[in-house]
């Protein structure tokens, strides 16, 4: 079965800067290029290239028919996405000389799914299958819901994280992926141990995968307590590589993979995105990267 991504397509505007700019502070950019995103599209790219099957649901505007033209030629299903008269969201990402980046979002079509069509896609999921969420969309509380009436395995990158999320039907999700931000707003700590300890804690039937930049990525499922080391390499840009590991990670487990291994394999693959510029230009294909140790 394939995985259901009710994902954001945005429209990213990549602008290269010395330093991110400060509060109250005008800076001149290095550069700017134009770059297909959205953590939803980023996922969905990531997951295809990782060789899984994937079936996007979403909503553009007409400005964003390249996008979906471009989903499709990656494999992934796009009957689901729907256009509309509102522009497609995007984003502004500044890009500093350590390849840091600092990223504005602006909604637009992917705040407009309809409960209709969110209802009418929920229908055909069943308990074999997994949904991935991410917070740049209005479709979370619903696909939660509905999806737990199907017992489909809830994946959820709670991104960009605001008061909302813990608004969220939570108790439904089966796996956190979140970054150390994202689980201190969670779990109201800072430590990563205690980050994964907190969420068992409010969570208990939910797996955490906690990812930590260059410092890899730890993962905790009731006594289980895994961690994995990053790969060193040259960072140009930081940009997709949550995304790439969140897809390649998801792609590994959904056939049957062990926590371990897909870890393993999304750091590779993000250690390979951050060496582009560019999020879902740089996400890599499976094919290239080194088979696990």
């Amino acid at each position: 079965m394939p995985i259901v991504n009710f994902g954001s397509i945005n429209l990213d505007f990549v602008y290269r800067v010395e330093r991110l700019v400060a509060p109250g502070e005008t800076v001149q950019t290095l550069s700017q290029q134009r770059f297909a995103g959205g953590k939803g599209f980023n996922q969905s790219i990531a997951l295809a290239r990782a060789g899984a099957q994937v079936r996007h649901v979403g909503r553009v505007g007409e400005d964003g028919r390249w996008l979906v033209n471009m989903l499709a030629e990656e494999g992934v299903e796009t009957g689901d996405i729907a256009f509309a008269m509102t522009p497609t969201g995007h984003a502004i990402i500044q890009v500093d000389a350590r390849g840091e980046n600092s990223i504005l979002v602006h909604g637009g079509a992917n705040r407009d799914l309809t409960k209709d069509a969110l209802v009418r896609v929920c229908a055909t999921l069943s308990a074999e299958d997994w949904v991935l969420l991410q917070n740049e969309t209005n479709a979370p509380a619903t696909v939660m819901a509905l999806a737990g009436q199907r017992g489909s395995k809830v994946v959820f990158n709670p991104s960009p994280l605001d008061a909302s999320v813990l608004e969220l039907p939570l108790d439904g999700v089966d796996t956190f992926i979140v970054n150390s931000v994202e689980g201190r707003g969670l779990s109201g700590e800072a430590e990563p141990g205690r980050i994964l300890d907190a969420m068992q804690e409010r969570y208990p039937n939910a797996a955490t995968v906690l990812t930590l930049g260059d410092r890899g990525a730890l993962y905790a499922r009731d006594k289980i307590r895994l961690e994995v080391a990053a790969e060193s390499v040259e960072v140009v840009d930081t940009t997709g590589a949550g995304d790439t590991f969140a897809g390649y990670w998801l792609a590994e487990m959904a056939i049957g993979g062990d926590p371990e291994r897909a870890l393993h394999l999304a750091c590779r693959a993000a250690a390979r995105c951050v060496q582009r510029p560019g999020a879902a230009v740089s996400i890599p294909l499976r094919s290239a990267l080194e088979p696990p140790t």
